[in-house]
């Protein structure tokens, strides 16, 4: 015989119904080779049907949910996102590298813009891109930022009116009725589908690009140009050893 002594027997947690393997599981358990990494293999949720799928994941991002904040309660509970918001960011990460690539390279190869007394007359002079940062006046820095809210909110504005209808990365520019297409862009379905994976190949090329610029302005302070001028400038001793080697060595 038991007491309570006042005190209220606990309920029994109740079980849970229908507990199985996470999305991110089932993926990886029907996974197949992967065509970038040989070697490796590639979730269930990358098949090839999307543009440019070539079964790079390693990391599995494919497999995690979205979130709620981009699939609402669905994304909390463990379901799989879309793989077009993956792409979505993709293309926007992609394009805006290209363009910092050709920010990398462009001071060094043209020139960069001219001064004022304002600005002060070397402002726009360096050609390393992470010292020009800190050196160009705080309002051309002020418009770039503006300029980016713009293009973001424009952006957002485009997926919530074309909705489940929004292809990723489009900006209605280029051909098709209505759109802005200045250099008057006709291409046939196939052509358009060359076209944009191309752009992705793009995309992913400049990622890793600049991240290379990045990473090598940092480590020796100087621009992309002027390092790769200093490599193929033939050092002193070379003319002097190759006074003594016979022609062609």
């Amino acid at each position: 015989m038991t007491f309570s002594l006042g005190k209220k027997a606990k309920k029994a947690a109740p079980k849970l119904q229908g507990v199985g393997p996470s999305p991110s599981a089932e993926a990886w358990a029907n996974a197949g080779p992967s065509i970038a990494l040989p070697f490796a293999s590639a979730p269930a949720t990358l098949d090839g049907s999307m543009l440019g799928d070539v079964g790079f994941d390693p990391l599995g991002f494919s497999t995690t949910p979205v979130g709620p904040w981009f699939s609402g309660l669905e994304g909390s509970n463990g379901v799989i996102g879309n793989l077009e918001w993956y792409r979505e960011a993709e293309i926007i990460h992609g394009r805006i590298a290209q363009v910092a690539v050709v920010g990398f390279i462009w001071p060094g190869l043209f020139g960069t813009l001219p001064g004022n007394e304002w600005t002060g007359l070397d402002a726009y002079s360096n050609t390393n891109p992470l010292e020009a940062f800190s050196q160009v006046p705080g309002l051309a820095i002020l418009q770039i930022f503006l300029f980016m809210t713009f293009l973001e909110i424009r952006r957002i504005r485009i997926i919530q009116e074309e909705g489940s209808n929004y292809q990723p990365g489009d900006l209605r520019i280029g051909q098709g009725e209505g759109r802005y297409n200045p250099f008057g862009l006709n291409y046939t379905p196939e052509e358009y589908e060359e076209k944009q994976l191309q752009e992705l190949k793009h995309c992913r090329l400049a990622m890793i690009g600049v991240f290379g610029l990045w990473a090598q302005a940092q480590a020796s302070g100087t621009g992309v140009i002027d390092q790769l001028g200093a490599g193929l400038v033939a050092p002193d001793y070379y003319a002097k050893a190759g006074y003594f080697l016979p022609e062609g060595i």
